[in-house]
């Protein structure tokens, strides 16, 4: 079975949250897992309030979670098509029970080392 991970967040000052003087490292960590997640495969998009208010609208559970307890309740997280996790963002934990991956496996690893050499 395939997975489906959507995360709902709050409006933002832009489509990932990462920006402006004083970057949240809670948005800087989920836009890093969500970005491995999309490397090894996994079917992940985030959707910003301020961006993309269309999905909120389409996504019947989003929006009446949102109907019901306003947008308070945001970030939520969508795995298959159900609500999961509301008011915060995953855990490397969570992902890895929802996805089947060890939680290691969400750390990024360096790509490849530089040698640099001083003559």
């Amino acid at each position: 079975m395939s997975i489906t991970i959507q995360v709902f967040d709050p409006a933002m000052c832009c489509p990932t949250g990462v920006c402006g003087p004083d970057v949240d490292p809670e948005l800087t960590r989920i836009a890093a897992d969500m970005h491995l997640l999309e490397t090894k495969g996994f079917a992940v998009t985030r959707y910003n309030l301020g961006n993309d208010p269309a999905a909120f609208v389409e996504n019947e559970a989003v929006q009446q979670a949102l109907n019901t307890k306003g947008a308070e309740v945001l970030p939520i997280t969508v795995v298959n098509d159900k609500i999961v996790l509301q008011n915060q963002y995953p855990s490397r934990a969570q992902l890895a029970e929802w996805t089947g991956l060890a939680e290691a496996d969400l750390k990024a690893k360096p790509t490849s080392s530089i040698d640099i050499s001083i003559n």
